[in-house]
């Protein structure tokens, strides 16, 4: 085997560990009006753990299993992520009952909260510096790819099967880059960049913002006044306090508080966790307003909703070329105020009966700005770090991606309510247009500064 044919070999087997863990992004939101009918008993707020979970132990869990693999060793934790992510897929395809979906949940998030760092880290040793940012780049596309498969590789299952073969689809994906993994990838550790992680302030920060969403999504039923929501938000607002102090005082806390003193990066992290309020709530209320209000069947959903995250992947990689040149808030900014058009589109275009082309119009505006948005402010939370703190700065502006996924989640269900009409989709695609105009203005806060060459790369999570 030749070095050349090696190096593309390991980006391959990386690049096929992270699909899967991208994949579940877009391919789970196709699922959930299957996994609703499956279990009736449940309610609509109860069935949103099935996406919240994940979201927050991806967040809550990244940054950590980046620092474990630092101290331990990347490829053996690539394997425990790889295995536990295997292992919780099963799990949630034959899950019995809703709770046991949602625990198995949680651990398939541990497991790609492991792979999506230990997977950047062991590619990059394989390429000379000059050429890092190409490998970088075709390991970063693999997300856009699955984001942009999934709905219609979900609906394409669902509709042979069940929505249970979108778990069982990571066993194939997983045993397909098992074997060529465990022959090319080599051990690699950097103990300096590792530390212990803070269990405590890994608690705290999934914690509260477990209760926050609990509150949020049980309001309507429970009442906004009533005892237990206000119970959760108080549990909510001590956690994350308790974790704020501790994040500055603990040596190696899951958040470096010290790094939003750089202006880029905490307008880039803002930035990215409004926008990921209204991106993950479009992505979820999409499926539901096109199977509920439109009829379409699961199939014709999953094609139908295709469109946006394929204009994602395709704009993304233009936005990086021109961050590049002229810098992030050139594309950030723009990229919020066409995502917002684009919401508006289904505000005043659709109605109760199905006009496709009024969708699809809405639905390129926002999968553009969603390109345009997630590359200028991915860009810029590490454009004037250190390049000792990339890695560090990359994974906590990630985890404002996966924070604002669990709010935005949990503010649709309490909008669309356990039986959505056409005023409440039009309510909530109103606040994600909200959400994208802030989002802009987040950008416009940002440095008129190019990324820095540097010879690493952030790592990026989500869809």
């Amino acid at each position: 085997m030749t070095l050349l044919d090696r190096r593309w070999k390991v980006l391959l087997v990386t690049s096929v560990a992270v699909f899967m863990a991208f994949l579940d992004v877009t391919i789970v939101n196709v699922a959930f009006p299957s996994i609703r009918r499956e279990f009736p008993e449940t309610s609509l707020a109860g069935l949103s753990w099935v996406l919240n979970a994940y979201n927050i132990a991806f967040a809550a869990l990244l940054v950590p299993a980046g620092r474990l693999a630092d101290l331990v060793g990347r490829r053996r934790m690539f394997f425990i992520g790889l295995a536990l992510f295997l292992a919780a897929s099963a799990a949630c395809g034959l899950a019995p009952s809703a709770g046991v979906l949602v625990a198995a949940r949680v651990v398939q998030a541990a497991g790609a909260a492991v792979l999506v760092p230990t997977s950047l880290g062991l590619l990059l040793p394989e390429f000379p510096v000059e050429r890092r940012a190409t490998a970088t780049a075709l390991w970063g596309a693999t997300g856009g790819v699955a984001a942009a498969a999934g709905p219609s590789l979900g609906g394409v299952l669902i509709e042979l099967t069940d929505w249970r073969a979108v778990f069982f689809v990571n066993l194939l994906f997983g045993a397909a880059a098992w074997l060529p993994a465990r022959r090319l990838l080599r051990e690699a550790r950097d103990p300096d960049r590792g530390a212990v992680p803070d269990a405590l302030g890994i608690a705290l920060l999934g914690g509260g913002v477990a209760a926050l969403a609990l509150a949020i999504v049980e309001a309507p039923g429970w009442g906004w006044g009533s005892a237990r929501v206000l119970g959760a938000s108080a549990i909510a607002a001590a956690a994350l306090a308790a974790f704020i102090r501790r994040s500055a005082t603990h040596p190696h806390p899951v958040v470096e508080l010290g790094l939003f003193r750089v202006r880029s990066f905490a307008a880039a992290c803002a930035g990215t966790g409004v926008f990921s309020l209204g991106f993950y709530a479009l992505l979820l209320s999409n499926i539901l307003f096109l199977t509920g209000v439109w009829h379409y069947s699961i199939l014709k959903a999953g094609f139908a909703v295709t469109p946006g995250p394929l204009m994602a992947a395709l704009s993304s990689a233009t936005a990086g070329r021109i961050a590049d040149r002229h810098g992030q808030r050139v594309v950030a900014a723009p990229g919020g105020l066409v995502f917002a058009l684009g919401c508006l589109v289904f505000v005043t275009g659709l109605d109760a009966q199905p006009d496709y082309l009024r969708y699809l119009a809405g639905t390129l505006l926002t999968g553009t700005g969603v390109g345009l948005s997630f590359a200028g402010f991915s860009s810029a939370a590490v454009a004037e770090l250190a390049p000792a703190r990339l890695a560090t700065g990359s994974a906590i502006a990630a985890c404002f991606r996966q924070l604002g996924a669990v709010l935005g989640i949990a503010v649709l269900i309490a909008v669309l309510g356990p039986a959505a009409g056409l005023d409440d989709f039009h309510a909530a695609w109103s606040l994600m247009a909200v959400t994208g105009t802030a989002a802009a203005v987040a950008g416009l806060a940002l440095r008129p500064v190019r990324r820095m060459k540097v010879d690493a790369v952030p790592v990026v999570a989500g869809g």
